[in-house]
């Protein structure tokens, strides 16, 4: 209750005297739990500490892994969960104190130095001083990513609908579009043209959304890329890598623990 009332004070403006421009919040979220659509007027970074989020901001979402947050400006409604036992610990900017113009979720590293200043600015003992101190190097570490958020638009359809939720269950389903309109007793031609109607997307690029949207909280687990790919429907490692960089933007590698430009060096 007192996270729920902490949240509720936020979302009502009232910033204690001392908080200056961050107020900080913690929100204990279990594996498949999901905090209901809203939104803030201020700005937030979730991140987690381990564990692995997810944020839901219409039909893209983003998958946060401890090695990156989001920045959702003021006003932008979202839903927050986890895909994996995690605790939210936010972070809320006063937006006239944001040295960035940023309109859209985006996406940021967060290093060692970053997440210790999300874990200091936690503390209930700081001065004024040290508060804004601490605050205005906060300031400094929030670098974007060059990561695009993975877009799933739900069906409306109850034809495209029933293929999807057989995809949801199981991503590596192998079936071909062909299959799948049998299944639902409509022509291939019938589906191919309903799915882009539907959800903007051809049947192959939204099964392709799907399956990296699934691969990430398995990535997060450092499992190998080998035995995700196979999990979520690829015969190689290679042509999940190739997917994964074509919808994400990155290499998992980066995406998961890179925190500079350096190169991947090959290791996923």
């Amino acid at each position: 209750m007192a996270a729920v009332r902490r949240l509720e004070a936020i979302d009502a403006g009232v910033m204690p005297p001392s908080a200056g421009a961050i107020v900080t919040g913690s929100f204990p979220l279990t594996s498949g739990d999901w905090i209901e659509p809203h939104s803030h007027p201020h700005h937030q970074l979730a991140w987690t500490r381990s564990g692995v989020l997810g944020v839901a901001v219409g039909a893209g979402y983003w998958v946060l892994p401890p090695t990156r947050a989001l920045m959702i400006p003021a006003g932008v409604v979202h839903a927050t969960g986890a895909t994996r036992d995690a605790v939210l610990a936010a972070l809320y900017l006063a937006p006239e104190r944001f040295p960035h113009e940023w309109t859209e979720p985006t996406p940021v590293a967060v290093g060692g130095l970053l997440a210790q200043l999300i874990v200091h600015l936690q503390r209930t003992d700081l001065t004024e001083q040290a508060r804004a101190r601490a605050e205005a190097v906060v300031m400094d570490q929030l670098q974007p990513l060059p990561a695009a958020p993975i877009v799933l638009p739900e069906p409306v359809d109850e034809r495209v609908a029933q293929v999807a939720d057989a995809l949801r269950a199981n991503p590596a389903d192998p079936r071909s579009l062909e299959a799948h309109a049998r299944a639902i007793g409509v022509s291939r031609r019938t589906l191919t043209r309903l799915f882009p109607l539907d959800t903007g997307m051809s049947f192959e690029r939204w099964r392709t959304q799907l399956r990296i949207r699934a691969a990430l909280p398995l990535l997060a687990e450092a499992q190998p890329v080998s035995r995700v790919a196979d999990a979520v429907g690829y015969s190689t490692p290679s042509a999940f890598l190739s997917a994964f960089r074509r919808v994400v933007g990155t290499s998992p590698g980066r995406y998961l623990h890179r925190t500079d430009d350096q190169s991947d060096g090959g290791s996923d």
